[in-house]
């Protein structure tokens, strides 16, 4: 993992540079528990890309994992916007689902 991540890291700046490469680092950084330079690097992917709906998912996920819900909420929001403006539905309602979880885990935190 930690070669994929390098050789990824490799290429930030490049000509290469954009939002795949961004998304495909992000995603081996938030495979890897490295939560904080997840985050990082899909905020990138999606100010290459504001559309990119996958890469707003997974950087609700990064903020969720980094234990910072409210961006959680915030990325999904945002991803759900992009994920309707071009149709992709089941990014949409993945999204959608993650959002009423949060919600939900939140709601039973405050009971307790």
């Amino acid at each position: 993992m930690t070669a994929r991540i390098d050789a990824l890291q490799a290429l930030v700046g490049s000509p290469r540079d954009g939002a795949l490469l961004r998304f495909a680092l992000g995603s081996a950084l938030l495979e890897a528990g490295r939560h904080a330079e997840a985050v990082s690097a899909l905020r990138a992917a999606v100010t290459f890309d504001p559309g990119y709906s996958a890469a707003w998912k997974l950087l609700g996920k990064a903020h969720q994992g980094a234990g910072e819900p409210v961006q959680a909420a915030e990325a999904w929001r945002e991803g759900i916007a992009a994920a309707s403006a071009r149709g992709d539905t089941q990014a949409q309602k993945e999204m959608q689902v993650f959002l009423r979880r949060l919600a939900r885990d939140a709601a039973g935190n405050q009971s307790s």
